[in-house]
């Protein structure tokens, strides 16, 4: 595709969707985004691509921080944004059930969801020269070492510093790594925050603030602020700096940048083996660089903060896995296909 004086247009300019396209695709993509930061191992960024608006919301976030608004922009922006704080708000403490208790269920859907974004990132990107290739190897083999990392052993949920502490920079900077994770696909938000030791403690703090405002008890409500305010701050930061970073890289480095998106994307799947399993710590292991020296040690460990360690799985969950990544990946596909344009140039 060009424009009209015959040369070709970014990327990030291209995709072009009905109003009431772009508001769904938003909704669904901020949703699942939301959801993803709630999960380590699982990329908000890579959420977005499969729904197909990874393009338009950073090219909408540099808009906005270069004081440009659109109507179009502001409409997709609100969906993502609102949908993604109500998935963060209503769900911070029952993805991580989900997640203990149904994990080849809950990874398989993800992986589904994932790989559903592929066949988007392709058709923006082919066909296939030496520098897509070179530049998706390169992606996936970020998302191989992401994926041999293992921040439960490096570093700790639980050693946030707690809400007394207030360790505001710190929390700026779990907020930074956080919404740069929301952009970034392939990059696990909440491994970021388990490698900052601010995992437990902000999510905690999510669950304490909803608890207090719909107990009515605003004093309770107003201490959470130590901890939401400085993340927040972060997250805006991350989240701007690095959306005008891609929006530069797709603008001068596009076929190598989308290369790379790709192979994040595709790579992102390595780290979600869906055959584990939550275990009960016992004496001896250490969680989170804590050595339980005795049971009321190991007692106290929350299921949320076990460790997740393989299974040999049975006929009937490999074929209920292979079954639920299939669904995850044609409802990715018809998320992706919702209300795209064919051809119809730059998006107004």
């Amino acid at each position: 595709m060009t424009t009209e004086r015959g040369t070709p247009t970014p990327a990030v300019e291209r995709a072009e969707y009905r109003g009431e396209a772009l508001a769904a695709r938003g909704i669904v993509g901020g949703f699942l985004m939301g959801l993803a930061n709630l999960v380590p191992g699982i990329s908000g960024g890579t959420m977005l691509l499969a729904a197909g608006v990874y393009p338009p919301v950073i090219n909408g976030i540099a808009e906005v921080t270069t004081f440009r608004f659109r109507a179009r922009t502001i409409l997709l922006l609100a969906c993502v944004i609102g949908a993604a704080v109500v998935a963060i708000v209503g769900f911070a403490g029952v993805v991580g059930g989900l997640v203990i208790h149904h994990r080849p269920i809950m990874y398989a859907l993800f992986i589904g969801l994932t790989l559903g974004g592929v066949p988007l990132i392709w058709k923006m990107v082919k066909p296939a020269d030496a520098v897509v290739v070179v530049s998706s190897i390169v992606g996936i083999a970020v998302m191989a070492l992401i994926a041999a990392f293992d921040p439960a052993t490096t570093g700790g949920g639980g050693e946030g510093g707690g809400a007394s502490g207030h360790p505001y920079g710190m929390l700026i900077l779990a907020g930074i790594a956080g919404g740069a994770a929301m952009i970034l696909p392939g990059v696990s938000g909440g491994y970021l925050l388990l490698v900052l030791g601010q995992y437990v403690l902000i999510l905690t703090t999510i669950d304490a603030a909803k608890d207090a405002a719909q107990a009515g008890d605003w004093a309770a409500a107003a201490q959470t602020l130590h901890v939401i305010v400085p993340v927040g701050i972060g997250v805006v930061v991350g989240v701007v700096g690095v959306s005008n970073l891609l929006k530069l890289l797709l603008a001068k480095y596009e076929r190598a940048t989308l290369g790379v998106l790709l192979g994040l994307l595709m790579g992102a799947v390595i780290g979600l083996w869906p055959f584990k399993a939550s275990v009960p710590p016992k004496v001896g292991d250490t969680i989170n660089r804590i050595a339980l020296e005795t049971q009321a040690m190991v007692d106290a460990v929350e299921p949320k903060d076990w460790p997740a360690e393989p299974f040999t799985p049975t006929a009937v969950q490999v074929v209920m896995v292979l079954g639920v990544i299939v669904a995850g990946f044609f409802i990715s596909m018809g998320i992706a296909h919702l209300g795209g344009s064919k051809g119809r140039g730059k998006a107004g």
